[in-house]
């Protein structure tokens, strides 16, 4: 009786060891998805892939401009804020382009190199983009990025999904495959040499 109890309760054990590994396995197929339908195009897509050193010409705050934060928004969405215009040598080229935050800020707004998220505060943007113009005046060299194949002639600072950050997003669903099958793997073990015992 002690017996068929313990097989039945390893039995359960394994059930569920079984539907933890592949739980696991199916929630990281699904990470795999997500991540290959929102993070992979946009890095697939971005042509500033090769780093270089960018160096100052000039850092100039312009008039006010509006920005939109999505194509045909409401006017409630459209912003003031003031221009900032970064000009920096390519030393890769020696030719002189304009520096931009990332690559959905020329999308945004290609007259300027700095996109504010909207605030109430206006303030509070003026400041914050002084304090960016000052800073590329303060630090005159520095690493970017620039397109290779010449489509672009214009340099970004840092891209929105670097080498580095897709790789630390598919370390998540690797691991979390890695241990359903592992799981999987150790559970078939036992029930092969369970088995087996019992055959002996």
């Amino acid at each position: 009786m002690l017996g068929k109890k313990l097989v039945t309760a390893q039995k359960r054990g394994e059930t569920r060891a079984l539907c933890l590994g592949l739980g696991m396995v199916a929630c990281s197929m699904m990470m795999y998805f997500f991540i290959g339908i929102t993070i992979v195009p946009f890095y697939t897509k971005s042509v500033w892939t090769t780093e270089t050193v960018c160096k100052v010409l000039k850092a100039n705050i312009k008039d006010k401009v509006f920005c939109s934060n999505s194509e045909g928004s409401e006017d409630e969405e459209i912003f003031p804020y003031p221009c900032l215009q970064v000009w920096v040598n390519l030393t890769a080229s020696g030719q002189k382009v304009m520096l931009y935050q990332t690559e959905d800020t020329l999308e945004r707004n290609p007259k300027c190199s700095y996109v504010p998220d909207k605030l109430e505060n206006s303030k509070e943007v003026k400041a914050r983009i002084e304090i960016i113009a000052s800073n590329f005046k303060k630090y005159q060299t520095f690493p970017c990025y620039y397109d290779p194949g010449g489509t672009q002639t214009s340099v970004i600072l840092s891209r929105l999904y670097p080498s580095k950050g897709l790789l630390f997003a598919f370390l998540w669903p690797t691991l979390m495959f890695t241990g359903g099958c592992l799981i999987i793997v150790l559970v078939k073990i036992s029930q092969y040499v369970s088995v087996l015992s019992a055959w002996q």
